[in-house]
């Protein structure tokens, strides 16, 4: 749990989302990044979970995720900005490995204290966009997404 925890603080430390503005490109690309994280993570705790609390959050967490991906799209492509197929960034490949490495209730906690990390960071990306991005198109997607977010963080601090 440890090595988990200290990635999560190494992705939120290596955005600094306030800093500077995020292109709408690199905002197109850090969002998809970002749900296609939270869809292969709660893809990979599905397999294994018995907790039908962390069943029915990884269950929400691929639909909210997959619906963000499209609304990210569509603002793009009406803002006319390239949508390349998302990848996992580097940490997140290797927190869906970490998780690979786990079984059972030790999955379930290295999940749960991932989530709460990626969702923070996603958070900030959200926000910052929403208040601060070039795309208007883009900024409304970030700003709807922004309450979603929110309300996954409420969820996983009561979990």
């Amino acid at each position: 749990m440890k090595i988990t925890l200290a990635l999560a603080a190494t992705m939120l430390a290596a955005t600094p989302v306030a800093a500077q503005v995020m292109t709408p490109a690199e905002y197109v690309m850090t969002a998809g990044a970002s749900d296609l994280y939270e869809r292969q993570s709660s893809q990979l705790v599905l397999q294994t979970t018995t907790d039908p609390r962390v069943r029915d959050f990884a269950r929400m967490m691929i639909a909210h995720h997959s619906r963000s991906t499209a609304d990210v799209a569509a603002a793009a492509r009406r803002s006319r900005v390239p949508v390349a197929r998302p990848m996992l960034m580097p940490l997140q490949a290797e927190l869906v490995a970490q998780l690979r490495a786990e079984q059972g209730p030790a999955r379930d906690a290295r999940y749960l204290a991932q989530q709460k990390a990626a969702h923070g960071q996603a958070l900030a990306v959200q926000q910052a966009y929403a208040a601060d991005g070039t795309a208007p198109a883009l900024r409304r997607a970030a700003a709807a997404i922004v309450p979603v977010v929110q309300e996954h963080i409420g969820m996983l601090m009561r979990m």
